[in-house]
């Protein structure tokens, strides 16, 4: 099986399944020196682990990150960084039913076309349980981000058609975790929360965006051709599970403006060379430009949805499927961690990238 890793100097490789012994990272390239506060560590697993709320799945699981090696007396070796998260409450016999049916736009399908075989408890390795590794992986990138003062904060901004209907310039970051929803307006999150929780009594799931900026990268992160930094970003973001799209800066509304519009003016401010807009999203010609970079995740509504499916079992025999387990109505509150390690993780491999291209 191929692609199970990502990045080129900060690089990682993610393993394990579901329902199996745990989940796990190495990470690669992480300099010397680093303090890794496992604290930290822990804080950005509490905000991704199952069961943390009423709206999301009640699988518990402490999502206790065992850090194996490349870490010395608190401090990073140099040498890659093995990190484990047992599985500790899986309960593969909720999965029996699945052993030989397809569940309507999940990976079994696809999956068992591709390798002859699969593992069909809680979707084994195409399971969002994958995701565990990468925010442990990409609270490590944010340590190292910290020490160029660099900061990533994503916040829900829409759930199925509530939206939250304010520039990322309007919130207050600090109010992103006061809610179970991770939206940073009450009102919103209120109306958010209520949404999911109808969805759930009807059986049915939800969808919606989290949104996300990086604050104070320098100028010059990235490449001119096929690695853009905001084609970085796409890739990483596209690989999570569940998500449908990706906009950076002004995105598809650029289609319906005119460049007389749309062009950021340059000026001069006291930090140096700005620009007076940024529908740009902080990136031009695939670099940073300085400006915050920002952009939009789509994810689409949670497939194992608790109503009555047609589909069709391995002999392609019609059938009828009643999911069991215990899923997400929404994954997008429990999505929000993800989208910051992910970026946390691009921006760290482009800045030391970044460093062999000039002395």
């Amino acid at each position: 099986m191929q692609s199970n890793s990502f990045g080129k100097l900060f690089s990682i490789t993610t393993f394990g399944e579901s329902h199996g012994g745990g989940i796990g990272v190495v990470i690669d390239g992480c300099p010397a020196g680093l303090a890794i506060d496992e604290d930290f560590i822990s804080k950005e697993m509490s905000r991704r682990k199952p069961g943390q709320s009423a709206i999301t799945t009640q699988r518990k699981e402490e999502d206790k990150v065992q850090i194996l090696s490349g870490v010395f007396e608190g401090v990073s070796l140099g040498t890659p960084i093995a990190l484990f998260i047992e599985n500790s409450d899986a309960q593969s016999k909720d999965y029996d039913y699945l052993k030989h049916s397809f569940r309507p736009s999940h990976a079994d399908f696809t999956w068992q076309q591709k390798f002859g075989i699969r593992d069909y408890r809680g979707g084994g390795r195409s399971s969002a349980r994958e995701t565990a590794a990468r925010v442990a992986a990409g609270a490590i990138a944010k340590l190292l981000l910290k020490h160029f003062g660099i900061t990533v904060s994503a916040y829900v901004s829409q759930i199925g058609e509530v939206k939250l209907n304010a520039n990322y310039k309007q919130v207050d970051f600090s109010a992103i975790e006061n809610n179970i929803v991770r939206c940073p307006d009450e009102n919103t999150a209120n109306l958010m929360i209520d949404t999911i929780q109808q969805a759930r009594s009807e059986g049915d799931t939800l969808g919606g965006i989290v949104s996300c900026v990086i604050q104070n990268t320098p100028a010059g992160i990235g490449e001119p051709v096929f690695d853009k930094l905001q084609a970085e970003l796409a890739k990483a973001m596209l690989s999570i599970n569940a998500v449908k799209g990706f906009e950076y800066g002004s995105g598809f509304a650029a289609a319906g403006m005119k460049g007389s519009q749309h062009n950021d003016a340059f000026i001069s401010t006291e930090k140096g060379i700005e620009t007076k807009t940024n529908f740009s999203g902080g990136i031009q010609g695939g670099i940073s430009n300085g400006m915050d970079i920002y952009f939009n995740v789509a994810f689409k509504p949670v497939a194992t949805i608790m109503q009555k499916q047609n589909s069709v079992d391995e002999n392609g025999n019609a059938i009828e499927l009643s999911n069991t387990g215990r899923h997400d109505p929404c994954v997008v509150p429990r999505a929000v961690p993800i989208v910051e390690a992910m970026a946390a993780l691009v921006i760290a491999d482009r800045i030391l990238c970044s460093k062999v291209n000039k002395l």
